[in-house]
């Protein structure tokens, strides 16, 4: 039997919600140029797949964190992933914008959190954590005593790992780069070639072009 890292690395590979193209690397919005681009948002539109990412998040949320009372999905693209997980739990769900609203009440979470609930952020992927660690910020400054973050999928790049332990924050996943790529080698979707490109971004994403 498969474990949960290469049935979620296998689906998302299979559903194109992450390429990867190390001769042709990809340009992201920062400017830096990888060799993966990764829109869980694909995961969606795929019910058997969406329905295993929610169980398994709420499967680690529940190990990790017993203790959770509420769940929050990150705007945009963590809401569905936090409602489904939050109903798969019974439990109450909210979520963050990246910013205020600039009218009404200037709420920043969206639904209802009392002061000291215990609550687990879900994201759909972890680059360098800023933005999450935003909203986790954003929650606290609402009364929530944040547990940790749950997310689909992490690159595993050095600046998010040393976000995480800075904001001394818990950070679990259902699957990650490393496992990603030696997925996509035993399927024959990159070459071994291919696959030493992506362990050099991985260690070093602005010079990993490099000899």
């Amino acid at each position: 039997m498969k474990s949960i890292e290469k049935k979620i690395a296998n689906d998302l590979l299979a559903i194109k919600a992450v390429f990867l193209s190390p001769k042709k690397p990809f340009t992201w919005a920062s400017g830096l140029e990888s060799p993966i681009y990764c829109d869980n948002r694909m995961t969606m539109s795929y019910p058997k797949v969406r329905k295993g990412i929610a169980q398994g998040l709420a499967d680690r949320i529940k190990q990790t964190f017993p203790e959770v009372e509420v769940i929050a999905g990150t705007a945009t693209a963590g809401i569905p992933h936090a409602a489904w997980v939050a109903e798969i739990l019974d439990l109450p769900m909210v979520y963050i914008r990246n910013k205020a609203k600039n009218h009404g009440k200037g709420n920043q979470v969206e639904g209802h959190i009392v002061e000291g609930q215990k609550m687990v952020v879900i994201e759909d992927l972890i680059s360098t954590g800023k933005s999450v660690l935003e909203a986790v910020e954003a929650a606290k400054k609402e009364g929530a005593d944040v547990l940790g973050v749950s997310a689909i999928f992490t690159y595993e790049l050095p600046a998010g790992k040393k976000n995480f332990e800075r904001a001394a924050l818990p950070l679990v996943t259902l699957t990650n780069y490393s496992v990603l790529i030696e997925t996509a080698l035993e399927e024959s979707t990159i070459d071994t070639a291919e696959l030493e490109l992506l362990k050099k971004w991985k260690k070093d994403p602005t010079n990993w072009q490099k000899n």
